[in-house]
């Protein structure tokens, strides 16, 4: 079942506009309009940036081989670096709400089919990535 997400509802469809302007369109002046969430997007969006090559190698640990990263669609890699930052850097939230949140935004962006993969990895990530701690 596919919901329409508004970017003014989700915060996570604002991170991952944001960050997809970053990693791709090259845009490095990232403003941060007024928003319900704003302290909590700049967060995400600054951290993943700051963090970009950690993110990117506890990626490639969780899945090796059978994942590059570059072969990806862009959407998909911008949301997979910024949940792997959640998960890592915010012990506060919940893995499920994580995934939940981002699955809700990649709506916005991929298809279903899509989606279903993306939540293969979120989970995998989450799992291999919180059993740690």
């Amino acid at each position: 079942m596919r919901t329409s997400y508004s970017p003014k509802n989700n915060p996570r469809v604002i991170i991952i506009q944001k960050l997809y302007g970053n990693f791709f369109n090259g845009e490095l002046d990232i403003t941060f309009p007024k928003h319900r969430f704003k302290k909590f997007i700049k967060d995400i969006v600054l951290g993943t940036i700051e963090r970009d090559e950690l993110l990117v190698e506890e990626i490639n640990k969780t899945f090796g081989n059978k994942l590059n990263l570059n072969t990806m669609d862009k959407v998909s890699q911008v949301i997979l670096k910024s949940s792997t930052y959640e998960i890592l850097y915010k012990p506060n939230l919940s893995i499920n709400i994580i995934i939940k949140e981002y699955l809700n935004a990649s709506n916005f962006f991929l298809e279903t089919s899509q989606t279903k993969y993306l939540n293969a990895l979120l989970d995998n990530t989450a799992n291999r990535l919180r059993s740690n701690r």
